[in-house]
């Protein structure tokens, strides 16, 4: 589905480019071309993979699900674990052959594992069938890459400029009722094991009123949720002449007519304050639902990861939360395995799961990152025992989670219907966080329901439409 083909404030030589790379394709007998995208990574991943997939249906593709059809490949990458790398480096390793079959394909590498200058290069010399590399500040300039591969040669763009940020960039969404709306780029926070503030510039903001209008035209068009994202939401606003911070712009949002619900990820605890947390109670189409990643129970530990926050702050933010808005419910993450951290350090982190109760993590062994200060940092524990922590980690959640969602039953959820299953049953995410199945029809897809839980069974909550 297209957002938005508007194009009066995306940079007009850029629209000029794609122009040119239609009359090109069309001049090299490249009929109907198609484009292919690929996705590693986080949300703010997926978001700018639906806009590099606007500029394409702006240069003349179309889109395909089939990889051996496509006429363009692009990777978009991810830096934050070296897992997602290795997968990246096979994926496009398997281009080659590709090529071979088709001569006017175009390879192209993207985003946060492209802007280091290390893996960049790595492509370009020994990738040579790789015709685009190019950063995460870059892409509203894909058109004018095709364009300068197709006449000359292999493209790499690697600048990181923190320059103001390309709105009215056509979009192609993956969906029609759960979109993604980035409000930020960026992150200040430079903890000690991420590569994100070096691969993805510091925080820049996107004017307010631009935010407003692509909820507003997203309502419109008829989505239920929208999900607000940047490297650290909480930072919104900061340094803007504007004056409006997250807690403004979410009240903000929340004023537009229409039935629709907010999300918001990620947090980062130091900038979660008490005006932003009124905020959340105050906005009734904002959920009761924070990702608020706490990473490690030890206060030696987060001051070792630059968090800017101990052990006894996040909790007393907890219970702050938790005094405004009785049923606000937690998820988190947490890295297992920092380089120093010891057993009774990640005894802390169990005992703040335990006293916290998350009804879900995202939990991570330690993955180093060149270029960032821990990747220097001693780590004398194993992989093995770091293993048998995270084993531990998940036990103790698992018992949580069931406990947590074994004391929703009796209770009634408004839960936004989202598909059927396979076994003809519908689902959908409540008010909350937590997902509950149910007997429906098809009428019912797109819309918000009234469901009572009835049960907790295999890690899955059942109940019935009473509306």
């Amino acid at each position: 589905m297209i957002l938005s083909e508007k194009t009066n404030g995306y940079l007009p030589e850029q629209c000029a480019y794609a122009k040119r790379v239609q009359a090109l394709l069309t001049e090299r007998g490249v009929v109907s071309p198609k484009a292919h995208i690929v996705t590693f990574g986080c949300q703010q991943n997926v978001s700018d993979s639906e806009r590099i997939k606007g500029m394409l249906l702006l240069c003349g593709y179309s889109l395909t699900e089939e990889i051996t059809e496509a006429d363009f490949i692009l990777f978009n990458t991810c830096a934050v674990r070296g897992h997602a790398e290795d997968r990246v480096y096979g994926n496009v390793g398997a281009t080659k052959k590709l090529k071979q079959a088709n001569p006017n394909l175009m390879v192209s590498v993207c985003g946060c594992m492209a802007q280091q200058q290390s893996v960049a290069s790595k492509f370009y010399k020994s990738y040579p069938y790789v015709d685009i590399v190019f950063g995460t500040q870059q892409y509203h300039r894909l058109p004018e890459f095709i364009y300068r591969r197709i006449t000359g040669k292999r493209v790499y763009e690697l600048t990181l400029d923190n320059a103001d940020i390309v709105e009215d960039i056509p979009i192609s969404r993956d969906g029609d009722l759960k979109g993604w709306l980035p409000i930020m780029y960026g992150c200040n926070n430079f903890c000690t094991y991420c590569i994100v503030p070096y691969v993805r510039g510091r925080e820049r903001s996107r004017d307010p009123q631009e935010i407003i209008a692509e909820a507003t035209k997203m309502i419109n068009d008829g989505f239920k949720e929208i999900m607000l994202l940047g490297q650290n939401v909480n930072s919104y606003g900061k340094g803007e002449s504007h004056g409006i911070n997250f807690e403004k712009l979410l009240r903000m949002i929340n004023d537009i007519p229409g039935d629709f619900r907010i999300r918001f990820m990620t947090s980062h605890p130091k900038d979660c304050t008490e005006e932003l947390l009124d905020a959340i109670r105050d906005c009734k189409k904002v959920e009761r639902h924070i990702h608020l990643p706490f990473q490690s129970g030890s206060s030696r530990i987060l001051k070792q990861m630059n968090r800017h926050y101990d052990r006894e702050g996040y909790l007393k933010l907890i219970s702050a939360a938790r005094e405004r808005i009785p049923d606000v419910e937690f998820t988190s993450d947490i890295i297992v395995g920092f380089p120093g951290e010891t057993y009774e350090d990640f005894c802390e982190t169990l005992s703040l799961v335990k006293e916290v109760k998350f009804t879900s993590l995202f939990t991570f062994i330690y993955s180093p990152r060149e270029g960032t200060p821990a990747a220097t940092m001693p780590d004398p524990i194993s992989r093995e025992e770091k293993g048998k922590w995270f084993s531990e980690l998940l036990v103790t959640q698992d018992e949580i989670s069931k406990e947590l969602n074994s004391s929703l039953i009796g209770k009634k959820m408004r839960v936004l219907c989202e598909e059927e299953t396979a076994d003809g049953l519908f689902t959908g995410k409540g008010e909350y966080y937590s997902s509950v199945t149910f007997e429906g029809n098809h009428d019912m897809i797109g819309k918000f329901v009234t469901v009572r839980v009835e049960k907790y069974e295999n890690n899955t909550l059942y109940g019935t439409v009473i509306n």
